[in-house]
């Protein structure tokens, strides 16, 4: 496991776990040991299971796995306190205040900014006739609408760019690019902090940035410390847009590869249509979804899963594309079909820690993957799928390059 030739093609590892060693104990190329959980049902009671904690405080850690369980350089810019790290009171106090972010609503009046980020984005290649559809396209688009809901100035976006592509190269960058990344956002975001809350009208206005909401919520009694809504900007910003990356990278290779599926997804579209495409979206996040294993969890108390005994302070580790693709949850699981309606999957986790940006997700999603199949409606793979490199890392799947070729367009 987690060889060049896993990351290609890591669900035949997965179906043999999930048979014979559905929650497996492994060392992972970090060092450190973790029990891997790969069945549907298992994963669920798992995600939701209140005795794994998210609170890396509670890993029973040995020296040489200090700090190998989060974020490269979290700990040391002080961002540890966000939605991802910590559990009831006071995750349940943070995930109220963010939520209001996330609403059906306020994501549907987002709609507008999204469908402009991702024509402006196309008109930038579409006379070329070929594009790298993940640093052009996929990349670009969830950094820019995720930085415009936080409330990050446009003339400083181009920063943030940077500084997150560096954060998702993971081990293809210079040796601690990721903690220096870390250590420049956290700084940025602190000094943004600080002119927001010097700026702050005294009632909010229509649309207001989430960092001004936060500061709004911290100035009247929520509580809510400097570090934490800089620790939570942080996560927004981390687990906001290489998910969506790779929803969009992988989406639209999983489209290429399957040119049936692709044909009536467009046809669909041809017609104005959208419950294909809604359908195709869930389909596409339980089929090769961006979030290969979910985020760390660490046992509280002695406790079983899958019939596996699991001592207070192990790791526990659910994956997501293994009890995404189980035959006893999904009929032909490694089929694509787009049409798919029992479809429960566990792309966006599961219980109190379910993904709470998962409605902007969708929105990309949908918008980039409809736009691309009506705007370049012959796009191809310009690659022998089997010289496309996946990105190094634990807990996402994305792929490094995606070149395409298409009819050249006026944008």
């Amino acid at each position: 496991m987690f060889t060049w030739e896993f990351a290609t093609d890591p669900y035949p590892a997965y179906a043999w776990l999930r048979e014979h060693a559905p929650v497996h104990r492994t060392k992972l190329p970090s060092g450190v040991e973790a029990w891997l959980v790969t069945r549907y049902a298992d994963a669920k009671q798992a995600l939701a299971d209140q005795r794994l904690s998210k609170n890396p405080a509670h890993h029973d850690e040995p020296a040489h796995a200090k700090g190998k369980t989060g974020i490269p350089g979290e700990r040391k810019a002080e961002l540890m306190t966000h939605l991802l790290n910590i559990d009831p009171p006071d995750h349940t106090r943070l995930r109220r205040l963010v939520s209001k972010a996330f609403t059906p609503r306020r994501v549907a009046e987002f709609a507008s900014r999204v469908q402009e980020l991702t024509d402006d984005l196309i008109d930038r290649f579409a006379e070329k006739g070929e594009a790298d559809l993940i640093h052009e396209f996929a990349f670009p688009l969830p950094i820019y609408a995720i930085c415009d809901l936080l409330g990050v100035p446009r003339e400083d976006q181009d920063d943030f760019r940077d500084w997150a592509g560096m954060m998702i190269r993971h081990g293809g960058g210079p040796r601690g690019g990721v903690a220096r990344s870390v250590k420049k956002m956290r700084g940025y975001l602190a000094d943004l902090i600080h002119r927001k809350r010097e700026a702050l009208p005294a009632e909010p206005g229509p649309g207001e940035d989430l960092i001004s909401g936060l500061i709004r919520a911290s100035d009247h009694g929520e509580h809510l410390t400097e570090n934490e809504a800089a620790a939570m900007a942080f996560i927004l910003l981390f687990a906001g847009f290489e998910t969506t990356v790779n929803l969009i990278g992988n989406g639209t290779y999983a489209l290429l590869t399957h040119p049936e599926q692709r044909a009536r997804l467009q046809n669909s579209l041809a017609a104005g249509e959208t419950a294909l495409l809604e359908t195709g979206v869930e389909e596409l996040l339980r089929y090769d979804g961006p979030v290969e294993l979910a985020t760390w969890r660490f046992a509280t108390q002695p406790l079983t899963v899958g019939g596996q005994d699991i001592a207070p302070g192990d790791p526990v580790l659910v994956v997501l594309a293994a009890a995404d693709r189980d035959p006893a949850r999904f009929a032909d699981p490694d089929t694509l079909d787009l049409s798919r309606r029992d479809n429960q999957h566990l792309g966006y986790g599961h219980g109190i820690h379910y993904c709470l940006g998962a409605p902007l997700a969708r929105l990309e999603g949908q918008t980039a993957l409809a736009t691309l199949l009506t705007r370049l409606p012959d796009l191809r793979l310009a690659a022998d799928p089997a010289d496309l490199r996946w990105r190094g890392g634990l807990i996402m799947r994305g792929l490094r390059t995606l070149p395409v070729e298409f009819t050249p367009r006026q944008g």
